[in-house]
């Protein structure tokens, strides 16, 4: 007698795979695995990084210990031992669709977004015009990107009002050594510490009421040791329409209030300066004849009276030697899954995955910002996940019924390919390692770099 797949594995039970192991991907499986329901919930978690937690611990600054702090939380969760992890897993090449579709009910993408939104403009291609995005990685000491980076600018241009751009421009800014009390990995502190670096110029098309910098992101610039911040009076003359954003919005009155008080400090002192200039949209990055950066030009605006700018025809130029975009991030297309290329995101409704038709296709959901973009703070993303989490609950009579559900399956696929996968103990004991490096020097940890050595560590080797 041959056994029905209801004999085998009983359909009150969902097999769910997760892509991604950052904050997105961790609530999204901590929120399925609280739900109400009348049924059983085992989940697998893959990530491409021997590492889980994702722009948690490659996209924030290292001096940032308050907001890496959400690492504890997320810890909490995998330590319970209810979801399993599997690093250095690369959906497209290591593991399928197919595969997927074969060992699980349905799968939710949480891959986020890593790269850099583009900027079309004259001279973006130029040796020393780059992608924050990239510098946050380098610095971040992500596995996949060079080990060096090219620190060789006096003066430098950071375009962008958001949190990544003071994040960039701060990394820039800041004498290195005042980073040591961090996890800085070894490499970037010495590339950092070599940078002559003496002026950060951060530019913004619109006014400082509509800078989307957090207060707490915004006063870190100040207490910056021999840094001087550098306001311009002329980027401070509020229309009614700014006021009026500022007398009704706490966060940008604070803002506000702490420019302020940077307009009555006394500079000239300090070896280093962060300047904020406002009412900028960039035209051109200008070359030399080696195709190396020299400048940027910028077409001074001014407010249209409705919280939006016009250009002035008034063109400004200044002196750099490196030019960083920090604009936003953009996803990247995944193997087999359907994807916006204007928006940058996995076509959805609530999560639940659409194509072109605007029709759900069954099993398939997305979380965090590969599903919205990249907007919104951690609470957004709990948020989010619920909202996918739900749909996934309720769409039950349309799952996928996989051939080989048993949890060993997965882990027989990946070993008989000779996939080099991480688990939850492995991270663990790749945490203590580099918690071990860092005691000689008396600091929390020294971040691993190296994937090799990464994988090593986690196997206790």
């Amino acid at each position: 007698m041959t056994n029905t797949y209801e004999d085998l594995y009983p359909v009150n039970k969902l097999r769910l795979a997760i892509v991604g192991a950052g904050p997105a991907g961790i609530y999204a499986a901590d929120i399925a695995l609280k739900a109400e329901r009348d049924f059983d919930i085992s989940i697998d978690l893959f990530e491409s990084l021997p590492a889980p937690y994702g722009l948690v611990r490659y996209g924030v600054a290292p001096d940032h210990p308050r907001i890496k702090g959400i690492i504890g939380a997320l810890r909490e969760v995998l330590d319970r031992g209810d979801i399993r992890l599997f690093g250095n897993v690369e959906y497209g090449v290591d593991i399928t669709m197919d595969d997927l579709k074969k060992h699980y009910n349905a799968v939710i993408f949480s891959t986020g977004a890593t790269k850099d939104v583009p900027m079309n403009i004259p001279g973006i291609e130029l040796n020393g015009s780059y992608g924050a995005a990239d510098f946050v990685s380098w610095y971040d000491g992500h596995p996949d990107v060079p080990r060096t980076w090219p620190l060789t600018a006096k003066s430098v241009a950071v375009i962008g009002n958001g949190n990544v751009a003071l994040d960039a421009a701060r990394m820039l800014a800041k004498h290195a050594d005042d980073l040591l009390v961090t996890e800085i990995p070894d490499n970037v502190y010495q590339g950092l510490k070599a940078s002559p670096v003496t002026d950060v110029h951060v530019f913004g098309r619109r006014g400082p009421a509509q800078a989307k910098f957090s207060p707490l992101e915004l006063r870190e610039l100040g207490e910056l040791r021999d840094v001087d911040m550098i306001v311009y009076d002329e980027d401070f003359e509020i229309d009614p329409a700014s006021q009026a954003l500022i007398d009704s919005n706490k966060q940008v009155f604070v803002l506000n209030k702490v420019m302020n008080e940077w307009r009555t400090r006394e500079t000239g002192k300090a070896s280093r300066r962060l300047h904020l200039h406002f009412y900028a949209n960039p035209l051109e990055v200008l070359g030399d004849d080696e195709g190396n950066v020299t400048g940027f030009r910028y077409e001074r605006t001014k407010p249209d009276g409705k919280g939006g700018v016009v250009g002035t025809g008034e063109i400004r130029e200044i002196e750099i030697q490196a030019y960083y975009r920090a604009i936003g991030y953009y996803s990247s297309p995944l193997k087999d899954v359907p994807f916006d290329a204007a928006k940058g995101v996995i076509p959805n409704h609530e999560g639940q995955v659409i194509d072109a038709d605007g029709t759900h296709i069954n099993g398939v959901y997305a979380t965090g910002w590969i599903k919205r973009g990249p907007v919104g703070l951690i609470g957004h993303t709990k948020s989010d996940a619920m909202e996918t989490i739900a749909h996934v609950l309720e769409d039950k009579a349309t799952w996928w019924t996989p051939e080989e559900p048993e949890e060993g399956a997965i882990v027989d696929l990946m070993d008989s390919r000779g996939i080099e996968y991480t688990t939850a103990e492995g991270w663990s004991a790749l945490d203590e390692y580099e918690q071990k490096l860092g005691e000689p020097e008396g600091r929390a940890r020294i971040k691993v770099v190296d994937r090799e050595t990464m994988l090593k560590a986690s196997r206790a080797e």
